[in-house]
């Protein structure tokens, strides 16, 4: 009897330390009508799970999509408990301030600099609270030309700045995707037309600029996750 409650334990410890390596990294992406899209078929959350996949890592990691269309940086401060919080993610990707920027334009309701800033603040110390691990992204682009003509290129480039300047003074991992996009099309743009490249819309990502976004994004979080 006593060796066969030895076995049984032994078995259990097995069958638990199995389970625990089993355990999926949650990968939560926190953001707007972009990743909305990117986690729809062909868009840039099923592309990086192959990604993951084709390196032998697809039991490793689990991704999900959280993104609204139309959404700014305090609409996620105010839907992350039941959107975010709730899935118990291991990391969260942030990837907002299109519509922060290109609203202003659009319908007058952007969100000024120090606001901006100060909810991206606030998300990062929820996530935080709970030991959550958080990657930035610095958004991309409303409107592909590459000679900086874009109405809105100054906004970006600024609010690009903020999320860099956040990153570095809480010492947390950026997805460059602004740098990485710029970088793109002035390789891959020589009419400098305005969309078609990267973007249908100026904005939203063709499957060349969800490829793109998932390359970038499984690079930092990989790199970070080690």
């Amino acid at each position: 009897m006593k060796h066969l409650t030895i076995a049984i334990t032994i078995i259990a410890i097995t069958c638990m330390s199995f389970i625990a390596q089993q355990k999926k990294t949650r990968v939560v992406f926190f953001g707007d009508s972009i990743t909305q899209q990117g986690a729809a078929k062909n868009g840039y959350i099923p592309k990086m799970d192959s990604l993951i996949k084709l390196q032998g890592l697809g039991d490793y990691y689990e991704l999900i999509g959280a993104g609204v269309g139309g959404n700014r940086v305090y609409d996620l401060y105010l839907r992350i408990e039941e959107d975010v919080l709730a899935k118990k993610p291991d990391v969260v990707v942030i990837y907002i301030g299109i519509n922060d920027v290109w609203h202003k334009t659009t319908s007058g309701t952007g969100t000024e600099p120090k606001k901006y800033e100060q909810f991206y603040r606030a998300i990062i110390k929820k996530l935080q609270a709970q030991n959550i691990k958080v990657i930035l992204c610095t958004p991309t682009v409303i409107g592909e030309r590459n000679d900086t003509t874009n109405l809105q290129d100054g906004d970006l480039n600024f609010y690009s700045k903020l999320v860099r300047t956040i990153a570095e003074s809480l010492s947390l991992p950026i997805c460059d995707l602004r740098a990485a996009f710029t970088d793109y099309l002035k390789t891959n743009n020589p009419q400098n037309l305005d969309k078609g490249i990267l973007t249908v819309d100026g904005v939203h990502l063709t499957n060349a600029g969800n490829l793109l976004v998932a390359n970038e994004m499984w690079k930092t979080i990989y790199a970070n996750s080690k």
